[in-house]
């Protein structure tokens, strides 16, 4: 959730990724990050301490100073950052082995056009790993997700409740071939998570 503009995360977003409950997501997903990582929506750098030694370089990119301040100040991981948008993404066509994307496709304006531009990036061997939360499959659950989507993305910097994050990844070019869903804790607007792992199919 960490596409912003020039400021830092809503209060109730920042609460949300600070949480403790998300730390084993970060670990499973991020263990298996190799060679030049790309991480979209870097925000703050919570991530940079998850990754493992098999990473050889890690960039970062976000739209905010603010986050992107927050993370140049992180011990772990020292990434290079770049202030610019997932949809434009200012780096050559197959440069990377890994991105990665946690609870960031959420609040991507287009995130069809920033899938598209991971699948450029990524070598052609390259993975995308995700932990996202999105839309639930229980109706009732589903059908508040879509009648607060329009508030909740007010309030919380633009993050969309109701996208579903395995068809939006697959229509962009890539073939999932790992994918995790479930609850993180109780049934709720927030917590249908999706984890998996992807590769662009050119």
């Amino acid at each position: 959730m960490s596409f912003y503009q020039d400021y830092t995360l809503p209060p109730i977003v920042d609460f949300v990724m600070s949480n403790r409950e998300l730390v084993e997501y970060r670990r499973r997903c991020l263990s298996m990050a190799r060679g030049r990582v790309l991480e979209i929506g870097i925000g703050s750098g919570i991530n940079l301490p998850f990754y493992g030694r098999e990473v050889s370089a890690i960039y970062g990119i976000d739209p905010s100073a603010g986050l992107l301040g927050r993370a140049a100040k992180q011990q772990a991981g020292k990434p290079l950052l770049i202030r610019g948008s997932a949809e434009t993404p200012p780096l050559e066509t197959g440069s990377f082995d890994t991105i990665v994307t946690t609870w960031t496709l959420c609040s991507i304006p287009d995130a069809s056009r920033a899938l598209r531009e991971m699948g450029r990036i990524l070598r052609r061997d390259g993975r995308l790993l995700f932990v996202e939360h999105g839309l639930a499959p229980d109706r009732q659950i589903m059908r508040w997700q879509n009648r607060l989507a329009p508030c909740w993305k007010c309030l919380s910097g633009g993050c969309h409740l109701n996208r579903k994050i395995d068809e939006l990844i697959a229509a962009a070019g890539f073939h999932i071939e790992q994918l995790d869903t479930g609850y993180l804790r109780g049934r709720n607007l927030l917590t249908y998570m999706y984890e998996g792992v992807a590769r662009f199919v050119r």
